[in-house]
């Protein structure tokens, strides 16, 4: 039966010998191991008395077997739900009681915490630990290794992501069978992936860039992923001369580089690097060419949408910005006001249209409206613009807007010249409550290993290249910004600490 998503990442491979994962130790997994394993959870699943659509939420970590359940829902036409390892007992509960899973599949050592939520929430609870024991893998290895696949369209629903939550309630992304196909198909064409590839994979599993974009890239072309627990520097480094090709946030390619053991020759036969989920600084793209001669490539994406955009593969990749659409996806420019299509140039909101967008906020009606135009387009919430060569640049997020006395400053553009001051690592601007001006901007430091900070000079120094009233009227230092799992500062938070600045 027909199953589009199953069908073109997984059951391609049911019979090959060909190898699928290298694992921590030397050992590996096959790609038609992997498939009976999954086709075991599947049936598993089906016994339990799941149906087509019913949501499956996993909070468990990295492992083959918990990739295994993603194939599994696949197979068996059920939505796939991950969830971030690190979340409470409070927001599994919320998470759980929203998208009305019928199981939950978590850690042994989650158990107790977990039981509670299931009961409350009427989901059954079952186990599954990351060296592959647990209540569920028990339970499925006396299940046949085959599976009907459960027919299912395009427009199936495959999983739910939930967004951050910074502003409000986690919103569930619902993402089809399509959205994932359209997007793995645009990425591999675009970076040039192929059955010869070995993927270096240490990102987590419960966000859509280790999962949705890794993993269905390589699912795709058949080729294979290094697939480690978590990112260790000496570990990256040790699988890095089996591998062709490395995904990860900014945070992997700065510690590789503060490595003596990272050099040129270790990185001379890798085919690509490439980063996201986080802003990469220029300085980083810098430091990175010049040890090894590599560019390393940077693309924008979200949960809503999977990637929307990519430096090119051939083409000139360039510092500080995201690159152009990816075939199939349309992007443009707003103001947040009217909706208006601004001119190249200037800044203004991002929206997209394209089979990758997803289908709307789950039980979110009103949400989904809001954001997701009747034509399509979806608006991110980032501000951005397109230079006079079609590169899209991110300046920030609509949210983090900062207006001072009736005038719009972008954070960007001040942090770049923070970025450039002598012993600064980083910075995040940010805008804080101000009795005169509605807000002010305060300027947060993170400083070089070994360098103290001198904030007169550095206020002295970018108050030549800002007007006034983008001036931060406070710098502060801090010894890290703080980040959700996935490299992204988190803005929200230094603003609650720094709220109270000017009152």
């Amino acid at each position: 039966m027909a199953n589009p998503l199953y069908d073109t990442l997984f059951g391609q491979h049911l019979q090959s010998d060909a190898v699928f994962l290298q694992l921590p130790g030397g050992s590996t997994l096959t790609y038609a191991n992997f498939l009976n394993m999954a086709a075991q959870y599947a049936g598993l699943l089906s016994q339990m008395d799941l149906k087509k659509g019913d949501r499956v939420a996993v909070q468990i970590e990295k492992s083959p077997e918990a990739l295994a359940v993603y194939a599994a829902c696949a197979q068996a036409g059920l939505i796939f739900l991950p969830l971030n390892t690190a979340y409470t007992a409070d927001e599994i509960t919320y998470f759980v009681e929203n998208s009305g899973a019928a199981i939950v599949l978590g850690d042994e050592k989650m158990r107790e915490g977990l039981e509670p939520i299931a009961t409350a929430c009427q989901a059954r609870l079952e186990t599954l630990n990351a060296d592959g024991t647990g209540s569920f893998a028990q339970q499925a290895a006396s299940f046949p290794t085959t599976f009907d696949t459960v027919s299912c369209d395009e427009d199936d629903l495959a999983a739910f992501l939930y967004t951050s939550g910074t502003t409000g309630r986690s919103k569930g992304a619902m993402l089809s069978q399509g959205n994932l196909l359209s997007n793995a198909k645009a990425l591999q064409a675009e970076w040039r992936f192929t059955a010869d590839d070995v993927l270096l994979h240490a990102l987590p599993i419960f966000h859509t860039h280790g999962l949705f974009v890794a993993t269905n890239i390589t699912l795709l072309c058949g080729g294979q992923m290094i697939f480690l627990p978590k990112f260790d520097v000496d570990q990256m480094i040790d699988a890095l001369p089996r591998a062709t090709t490395m995904m990860g946030v900014p945070t992997f390619y700065t510690r590789l580089l503060a490595s003596p053991r990272f050099t040129k020759t270790l990185a001379a036969h890798m085919r690509l690097f490439i980063s996201g989920s986080a802003p990469l600084l220029a300085e980083t793209h810098i430091q990175f060419e010049e040890r090894t001669g590599h560019r390393i490539l940077e693309r924008y994406g979200m949960t809503e949408t999977n990637m929307n955009t990519s430096n090119p593969y051939d083409a000139e990749r360039r510092a500080g910005t995201v690159g152009f659409p990816l075939a199939g996806v349309e992007l443009k420019i707003t103001d947040s006001q009217t909706g208006a299509t601004l001119p190249d140039g200037e800044i203004g909101e991002i929206e997209v249209r394209g089979p990758n967008v997803f289908k709307g906020y789950w039980q979110m009606p009103e949400k989904t409206a809001e954001e997701l135009r009747a034509d399509g387009f979806f608006i991110t919430g980032d501000l951005g613009q397109i230079d006079p060569d079609g590169y899209v640049s991110i300046v920030g997020r609509n949210k983090d807007l900062i207006i001072s006395g009736g005038y719009n400053i972008y954070p960007k553009e001040v942090e770049l010249l923070l970025d450039d001051q002598d012993g600064v690592l980083e910075s995040a601007v940010i805008g804080v409550p101000h009795p005169d001006f509605g807000e002010s901007v305060v300027g947060v430091l993170v400083a070089q290993d070994g360098h103290t900070l001198d904030l007169d000079a550095i206020k002295t120094s970018i108050a030549t290249s800002l007007a006034r009233f983008k001036q931060p009227q406070k710098l502060v230092v801090l010894p890290e910004l703080p980040r959700n799992t996935m490299g992204k500062v988190q803005k929200k938070s230094l603003r609650e600490l720094f709220s109270k600045t000017f009152s």
